[in-house]
C-alpha cells in the first residue's frame, strides 16, 4: 500500500492503494504476457539482499541517491505490528521523515527550509531534502544565489540560469570536487550558468560543495550510526561485526562522499567493525533474489505440508476415535473379554466420595513421575470443613526409575523418613493414601499389582508385585516408622477425589503430564470383574495403552512409529506415546529430523544434538507456541466425549451436566489466557491440529474451549472441565479419610 510518494513523484489516485493490484490489472489490460508477482520491496532491502548473498554479515541496506532510505533485520519480539516473538525481520525505515515532527529544526538552515517550501511536499520528506541527491545540487544552488546577492560571489552578478530552480544539478557537486580537474569543471559548469568567474570563485564554489556534501554525509552516518548501535544492542555483543550494502548515485559517483560516510561512522562507533559494500547490480536483483527465496520457502512449505497432511484429524476422524474408544471400554469391562482388552478399566475400590464428615490427619504419597511428593494433609469437618496440606517434592533420579524394585522403593521411604523429619512428626504413626499412577490390577483398596510400568519406569522385580506390600516391606528395611497404608489409588483418582470434594458433578478424573490417562464412576453392574451390581465404583481406564491392538493404526504416522519403536516399551501405550507430554517433544524432534533431511528446513544442516534422543523437551513447545497459540491434545478429549456419553447412557439420560478434574504438567503450562484454535496451516498448526480442537471463536478462555469442543464431540452432554489445584497426593488423603470414615463406622 502506497504510503506516500517522494522523490518528486505525485501521480494521483496511487497513495492508499495496493501498487501490485495496481500492476496486475496493468499487464491484464495489456493481455500479451502474463506475470506472477510473488514480492515487492523496497530498493534498500533488495540492496540488503544482494549484498547479503556474498556478504552473510549484511543486515542493513542503505540508498543514498536521489532519494534516501535506510532498512535493517529487527528482532521480531520489538516488532508490535507484526505477530510473533522469534526470529528476525528485516524493516523499511523510510527515514527520508525524519525530522517532520520538527526534531532536526535546530540544524536545519535557511536554504533548507527554502528547498522545503518550494517543493512539491512541503513539510515533509525533510532529512532527505537534508542529505539526498535530488536537492544536493539546488542547496548549493541557493547558496550561490545568496552570495552574489550579498556581493561576495561573481561581483555581485546574477544570471537568469542560477536564478532558475533545478539548473544547478547535484552531479556538478561530484564533478567540481574531483581532486585534480575539480576548480575547472567548476570553471566550466559555472561559465554554462553565465557566469564569468574568476579563479578566486571558483575555489569558494569548490568549498561550498565540500561543506554541503560532507553535512549530507555527516549526517547519513549519523543516523546509520544509531540503526547499528540498535543492532548491537539487540544482540548483546560487546563488539559488532556487520556489513552495509549500499546503493545510490550520490554514494556511488560522488568522489569522496562514501570515505566521509565511512569516517563518520566508525568515528562514532569505536567499538563496531562496519563494513560498506556496494551493490553492483542494483536493488533489482535483490528483488529477484527475494522472489527466489520466496519461492523456495513456498516449495518448502508445501512439501512440509504434505508431510504434516496425516497429523491432521477431522472432526469425523475424532468422532470415529471416540467410537473405538467406546469398544475397548466395553472389552475392558466385561469379564470375557477382559483379558485381551487394550484399555484394561480397572476396578479401583473406590465407592464413595467425601460426604463431609471426614477428620484427621493422612498421609499421602504421590509417585506418577519424575518428580515424588510426600504429603501431610488435615481434614477438618463441621463449620471449619476444609483440608490443610504441607508438602515436600522429590527427585527420583534415571537410575532408580531403572534399577530395582528395592532400590525405587528404599528411595521412596528416605523421602518419607525425610518429610517426617521436616515436619516434626518422626514417630508418628498416620493412615496413608498412596497415589501410584501406574496400570494395577486392584482386588481391595489396599492392595494394587503392577501390571507394567510406563513413564519411563523400569525398575526390576516390580511388575507382578503388591506394590503395598513393597512399600511396607521398604518400611520395615528402614526400622524407623511404621505407617498403616490405607488406600492405593491412581492419580486420575486421586484428581476426581481432590476436584469432587469442591464440586459434587465431579465424576471424571483426567490426567495430562508426563502420561495420560482417565478414571470415571461406572456402575457396578457393568463392572463384571468385582462382585455385586448395586452403586457405583471409580474405574482406572488405563488408556494409554489404547491402540496396543493396532485399532489406531490408520491415524498414526512414521514420526508415531518411530518414537514408539526406540521408545523403552515398543508397541505399548500406543496413545499415551501419541498425545502425552512424555512424547510430544520427541514427535517434533523426529518431524524436525525429517525435514531437515530432506532438505526443508535448517539448510538440510542436522546438529548433533538434534540428532539426540530428548534433547527437544515437551516444554519447549509451551515456549515457542507461547504468542502464537494455546493447545489441547485432541485425541484426549476424544477420549473424554466418550467417556462421558457412557455415563449419560449408563443412566439413562438425555443430557448429562458432569464435571471433569483435571491435573498434570501439561494442562499446568497452558492454565489460562486465550486459546487460537484452526490456525493457518504450518509445521507447528498441522501437529496442532492433530493436538487441537475443531476451529472456535477465539479469543475465549481455556476451559470454554474444551468444554465446547466436548460438545461437539457429545452434544447430549455439558462438561466443566476444573483444574486440581492441589494435585492428586490430596485426593488420595481424601480416599484414605472416607476409608476410615466408614472402617470406623
Amino acid at each position: 500500500i502506497l504510503v506516500t510518494w517522494t522523490k518528486g513523484f505525485k501521480c494521483s489516485s496511487v497513495e492508499g492503494k495496493d501498487v501490485v493490484s495496481m500492476l496486475r490489472k496493468s499487464i491484464k489490460k495489456r493481455g500479451d504476457f502474463d506475470i506472477d508477482i510473488v514480492a515487492v520491496v523496497n530498493d534498500t532491502v533488495g540492496t540488503m539482499m544482494t549484498c547479503g548473498y556474498d556478504d552473510h554479515n549484511c543486515e542493513v541496506g542503505l540508498i543514498v541517491g536521489t532519494g534516501t532510505n535506510a532498512c535493517y533485520m529487527e528482532e521480531m519480539r520489538h516488532i508490535d505490528l507484526v505477530e510473533g516473538d522469534e526470529g528476525r525481520m528485516c524493516i523499511n525505515m523510510e527515514w527520508g521523515a525524519f525530522g517532520d515532527d520538527g526534531v532536526l529544526n535546530d540544524i536545519r538552515t535557511e536554504f533548507d527550509r527554502e528547498i522545503d517550501m518550494g517543493s512539491l511536499n512541503p513539510g515533509k520528506q525533510l532529512f532527505e531534502k537534508m542529505i539526498s541527491g535530488m536537492y544536493m545540487g539546488e542547496l548549493v544552488r541557493l547558496i550561490l544565489v545568496k552570495m552574489a546577492k550579498e556581493g561576495l560571489l561573481f561581483g555581485g552578478k546574477l544570471t537568469p540560469d542560477l536564478l532558475t530552480t533545478g539548473h544547478f544539478e547535484t552531479r556538478y557537486v561530484s564533478a567540481i570536487e574531483k581532486e585534480k580537474e575539480g576548480l575547472q569543471k567548476a570553471h566550466e559548469i559555472l561559465t554554462k550558468l553565465g557566469l564569468e568567474p574568476s579563479h578566486e570563485d571558483c575555489v569558494a564554489i569548490h568549498r561550498i560543495c565540500q561543506i554541503v556534501s560532507t553535512r549530507s554525509a555527516n549526517l547519513c552516518g549519523a543516523t546509520l550510526a544509531a540503526v547499528l548501535r540498535r543492532i548491537k544492542e539487540n544482540k548483546g555483543v560487546d563488539r559488532l561485526r556487520s556489513t552495509v550494502g549500499v546503493d545510490g548515485s550520490v554514494y556511488k559517483k560522488h568522489p569522496h562522499f562514501a570515505r566521509r560516510l565511512h569516517k563518520t561512522v566508525r568515528k562514532l562507533l569505536p567499538d563496531c567493525e562496519i563494513r560498506f559494500v556496494r551493490s553492483e547490480d542494483g536493488s533489482g536483483k535483490g528483488a529477484a533474489m527475494v522472489t527466489a527465496v520466496a519461492y523456495r520457502l513456498a516449495a518448502q512449505h508445501k512439501a512440509r505440508q504434505k508431510i504434516l497432511e496425516a497429523l491432521k484429524l477431522s472432526h469425523e476422524q475424532l468422532l470415529e476415535v471416540k467410537q473405538r474408544m467406546r469398544i475397548e471400554m466395553e472389552k475392558g469391562l466385561g469379564k470375557e473379554t477382559h483379558a485381551e482388552a487394550t484399555v484394561k478399566m480397572l476396578p479401583t475400590y473406590v465407592c464413595s466420595t467425601p460426604d463431609g464428615t471426614e477428620k484427621g490427619d493422612f498421609l499421602a504419597l504421590d509417585l506418577g513421575g519424575t518428580n515424588f511428593r510426600v504429603l501431610l494433609v488435615r481434614v477438618r469437618n463441621g463449620m471449619r470443613r476444609g483440608v490443610e496440606m504441607h508438602n515436600k517434592i522429590y527427585s527420583i533420579p534415571v537410575e532408580i526409575m531403572q534399577g530395582t524394585g528395592e532400590e525405587l522403593f528404599d528411595h521412596i521411604v528416605h523421602c518419607i523418613s525425610d518429610f517426617l523429619e521436616y515436619m516434626g512428626m518422626k514417630g508418628v504413626s498416620l493412615p496413608l493414601g498412596f497415589t501410584f499412577s501406574f496400570p494395577c490390577q486392584q482386588t481391595n483398596l489396599d492392595e494394587g499389582i503392577l501390571l507394567k510400568w510406563t513413564k519411563g519406569f523400569k525398575a526390576t522385580g516390580c511388575e507382578g508385585e503388591d506394590v503395598v506390600n513393597l512399600l511396607k516391606e521398604a518400611i520395615h528395611r528402614r526400622e524407623e516408622f511404621d505407617l498403616d497404608v490405607v488406600a492405593v489409588v491412581n492419580d486420575t483418582v486421586g484428581t476426581m477425589m481432590t476436584c469432587g470434594y469442591e464440586d459434587p458433578y465431579c465424576e471424571v478424573g483426567l490426567i495430562v503430564g508426563t502420561g495420560s490417562n482417565a478414571c470415571y464412576m461406572e456402575e457396578m453392574r457393568n463392572v463384571e470383574l468385582v462382585e455385586g451390581e448395586e452403586g457405583r465404583m471409580c474405574v482406572n481406564m488405563e488408556w494409554g495403552a489404547f491402540g496396543d491392538n493396532g485399532c489406531l493404526d490408520d491415524i498414526r504416522t512414521e514420526f508415531d512409529m518411530a518414537v514408539d519403536e526406540l521408545s523403552l516399551n515398543p508397541g505399548k501405550q500406543r496413545f499415551e506415546k501419541m498425545i502425552s507430554g512424555m512424547y510430544l517433544g520427541e514427535i517434533v524432534r523426529n518431524i524436525l529430523m525429517d525435514f531437515t533431511k530432506r532438505g526443508l528446513l535448517f539448510r538440510g544442516r542436522i546438529s548433533e544434538r538434534l540428532k539426540t534422543r530428548g534433547i527437544f523437551e515437551t516444554k519447549f513447545l509451551s515456549q515457542i507456541e507461547r504468542r502464537c497459540a494455546r493447545w489441547w491434545p485432541g485425541g484426549q478429549l476424544s477420549g473424554v466425549a466418550a467417556v462421558v456419553d457412557k455415563i449419560r447412557e449408563n443412566r439413562g439420560l438425555d443430557f448429562l451436566k458432569v464435571t471433569v478434574g483435571v491435573d498434570g504438567t501439561l494442562y499446568k503450562l497452558h492454565p489460562h489466557g486465550l486459546f487460537l484454535v484452526g490456525l493457518a496451516p504450518s509445521a507447528r498448526g498441522k501437529l496442532n491440529q492433530r493436538l487441537f480442537l475443531p476451529p472456535l471463536p477465539v479469543p475465549c478462555s481455556f476451559s470454554t474451549v474444551m468444554r465446547e469442543t466436548v460438545k461437539q464431540l457429545s452434544p447430549k452432554c455439558e462438561v466443566t472441565f476444573l483444574q486440581s489445584e492441589d494435585g492428586s497426593g490430596k485426593g488420595a488423603a481424601l480416599i484414605t479419610a472416607v476409608a476410615c470414615r466408614i472402617r470406623g463406622a
